[in-house]
């Protein structure tokens, strides 16, 4: 159960070094930028099913009371 779902067996100096990889990459002021912007997409993701669950259970709640 220590896999990830598509990168395998990770260790923890691989994860170091993918997390070197991308500070040189994009440097220190633009990780956290890329991470507020990641959040916003999930929050907005999550927004998303919600409103669709609630049309859905909207939609179960009329055909049972009919």
């Amino acid at each position: 159960m220590d896999t990830l779902l598509f990168l395998g067996n990770m260790g923890t100096g691989e994860i170091i070094i993918i997390a070197i990889v991308v500070l040189l990459l994009f440097g220190g002021r633009k990780i956290p930028e890329l991470m507020k912007g990641l959040g916003k997409g999930i929050k907005n993701f999550k927004e998303g099913v919600k409103g669709i669950e609630d049309d859905i259970e909207g939609t179960n709640d009329t055909t049972k009371k009919d």
